[in-house]
């Protein structure tokens, strides 16, 4: 990290090989590599099996995959504890926060849940009763559906990235109507969007994650560090507002 160079931590990266996606063979030594390549200082990590194929024994494994990495924190995947897969929704949330976890992640469209609805009430009111912040991919789930969670969990803290283009309005209409819902930073490819989010709501619902190693974490240094924002407002984006949400405070900015 260059000397006066703002701190980043990326909220959004992944271990693990994928399948389908010829990215690298998702070891810790390559996110290392990369995250130095381009000046990150940290990264909250999920497991590619807890998303593609088991999320139980993806989440234990993960805990293996950053164990003695400090630079790494682990971020688990949930599932709605319908087939009782979790060990209870209480269960799940006080495990994770004795393991170290200090995300949960979900994915709703591709695990085949109402991440909204029901069935996923208990875990949702878990994560939010020890404060774990919740990281969603916009491609899993609606925006009229994130609006819902937020207001049935109001202490729940949702990160919302891969926003992609076109999707400011719908951003727009939630992020006025809620207080804790943030917007993350990888794909969010609306020309100007960050800073327009920044103006309009506060450098406080926006948060630096890359989507690595899916997305080139180029590309979200890139958007935040030649942005038109100010020392202040990156240095918040790039890691302060992250660092707020994995203390599990109330406040936000």
């Amino acid at each position: 990290m260059s000397e006066g160079r703002p701190v980043l931590i990326d909220a959004d990266a992944m271990l693990g090989r994928h399948p389908r996606r010829d990215v690298g063979g998702g070891t810790v030594a390559e996110l290392l590599a990369a995250m130095d390549r381009v000046g990150i200082a940290e990264a909250v990590v999920g497991n590619t099996t807890s998303w593609l194929h088991d999320p139980a024994r993806g989440n234990r494994e993960l805990l293996a995959l950053v164990d003695g990495q400090p630079r790494l924190s682990p971020c688990w995947v949930m599932l709605p504890d319908t087939c009782g897969e979790t060990g209870g929704a209480a269960g799940f949330a006080d495990t994770a926060v004795a393991s170290g976890v200090r995300a949960v992640r979900a994915f709703p469209r591709d695990h085949g849940y109402d991440l909204a609805g029901t069935d996923t009430a208990a875990v949702l009111a878990a994560l939010e009763s020890v404060r774990l912040p919740l990281l969603l991919d916009a491609g899993q789930i609606t925006w009229a559906a994130v609006e819902r969670i937020s207001c049935d969990h109001p202490g729940l803290r949702i990160v919302v990235g891969g926003a992609g283009y076109r999707m400011l309005r719908q951003i727009a209409g939630v992020l006025g109507r809620t207080a804790y819902v943030s917007v993350g930073l990888a794909d969010l490819s609306s020309h100007l969007g960050l800073e327009w989010l920044a103006e309009r709501f506060g450098a406080g619902r926006l948060v630096f994650g890359t989507g690595a190693p899916y997305r080139d974490p180029a590309e979200a240094v890139t958007r935040l560090l030649w942005s038109e924002l100010g020392e202040a407002e990156v240095a918040a984006i790039g890691a302060g507002n992250l660092r707020r949400l994995l203390r599990r405070e109330v406040k936000v900015a």
